[in-house]
Formats: C-alpha cells, structure tokens, sequence
C-alpha cells in the first residue's frame, strides 16, 4: 500500500465519520451520550469487532 491509498482511506474514514453530526447533529449527540454509558468492557467488545470486520473488509478488497 503506498502512501496516496493510505491518505485516501483515511480521508474515507474521516468522510464516513463527518456524515452523522452533518446531517443529524442531535442524533449524533444522543449516540455519543449513549456510548458514554457503556462500560469499558462493552467498549472493548464494540472496537474488536469493528477491528476485525474491517480486517475482514481489507482482505476481501484486496483479493
């Protein structure tokens, strides 16, 4: 992977990231206030799975 791919998906992720609060900030803020009530635990939980499905979705996009 050379450096303009790596700035594309990171621009990718920052695009997907942004569309929320844009389009629905009081949404956004009761996912966000929702998150806070979750123990670390469950937080951990939620960001291995998302890790590994994106693991999941680079190997697939890369065969």
């Amino acid at each position: 992977m050379d450096g303009a791919t790596l700035v594309a998906a990171i621009g990718v992720a920052l695009l997907l990231e942004g569309l929320l609060p844009l389009i629905a900030p009081q949404r956004w803020r009761q996912v966000v206030s929702q998150l806070m009530q979750l123990k670390d635990g469950q937080l951990r939980f939620y960001g291995a799975f998302s890790v590994v499905l994106g693991l999941i979705a680079l190997l697939f996009s890369l065969a």
